[in-house]
């Protein structure tokens, strides 16, 4: 069963009703469940990594932060020293995914908002989130959600994206119109901002990663895929029109390299993290 919101016992009550913006996460990712796991192979790189990082450091109760279609969540919840793992993700259609192919005795389902944390104070024992903390807006909330969450002293393992990522897509857009085309990702320093005072940072790796494609549709194809749309404001609203399409795709051209092949820049952090 997925738990939402409103039907979780012991839990603090929400403290905002969810931006429009929030919902067009929560429905692109619902709408994205099936294709997912098929085009998340960088996903799951990233998440195998940060999984190495934190290797030994789960027991007790473990929150996957954006579980996704939970591909990440049974791996935590096969953990010998887990005795219960919630896997909470603001898409509902992700959820029922996950519940039906990769349930676990040990796992509790629950639909909710990261930046609203509906749990009790010091009730957990780790949190593993990748790739699913830079879809929220504000990284202060949701970091004051986790302390409070964690237990002092419990484990806070999280990957997550950069401000150069797809930074060629960015660049492309901009020799078009003056549109936010791509989704904006926080700096590391104000993430380290941000961590400081709530929590301990023991590690932070920052790695580059560049995928390459034959065609431009192979990228967008597979951001498609995993529900990665543009949520940010600015964006254009409206249809693109042939003309701008053709001097996009043109522009993103110009980044072929001597390989023939196009590519696309994932800016990516990893953390690891103590609460205080």
């Amino acid at each position: 069963m997925i738990v939402h919101l409103a039907e979780q016992r012991s839990l603090r009550a929400p403290e905002s009703r969810l931006q429009r913006d929030k919902e067009q996460v929560a429905h692109s990712f619902s709408r994205a469940a099936a294709s997912y796991d098929s085009v998340a192979a960088l996903q799951r790189r990233i998440g195998h990594q940060l999984l190495a990082y934190a290797a030994g450091g789960w027991h007790g109760r473990v929150l996957d932060l954006g579980s996704g279609t939970g591909y990440f969540t049974r791996i935590l919840a096969e953990q010998p020293q887990v005795n219960e793992l919630i896997a909470l993700d603001l898409a509902e259609g992700m959820l029922d995914f996950a519940r039906t192919q990769r349930g676990h005795d040990k796992i509790h389902w629950l639909c909710a908002d990261a930046e609203a944390l509906p749990l009790a104070d010091n009730s957990l024992d780790g949190v593993f989130t990748s790739l699913a903390i830079q879809w929220c807006d504000d990284s202060e909330p949701l970091l004051d959600g986790l302390q409070q969450s964690l237990k002092p002293g419990a484990l806070l393992a999280f990957a997550t994206l950069g401000p150069r990522t797809l930074w060629e897509l960015r660049d492309a857009w901009s020799r078009v119109d003056d549109f936010v085309h791509v989704n904006g990702f926080e700096s590391r320093h104000r993430l380290k901002a941000a961590l400081a005072g709530r929590f301990e940072l023991e590690r932070f790796d920052t790695e580059e990663i560049c995928l390459r494609y034959e065609d431009l549709r192979g990228l967008t194809d597979e951001l498609k895929g995993i529900g990665a749309h543009n949520v940010n404001p600015g964006r254009n609203r409206g249809l693109s029109g042939r003309q701008r399409i053709k001097a996009f795709r043109d522009a993103y051209e110009g980044f072929r390299g001597d390989d023939g092949l196009l590519p696309a820049t994932y800016e990516v952090y990893y953390g690891l993290a103590r609460a205080l």
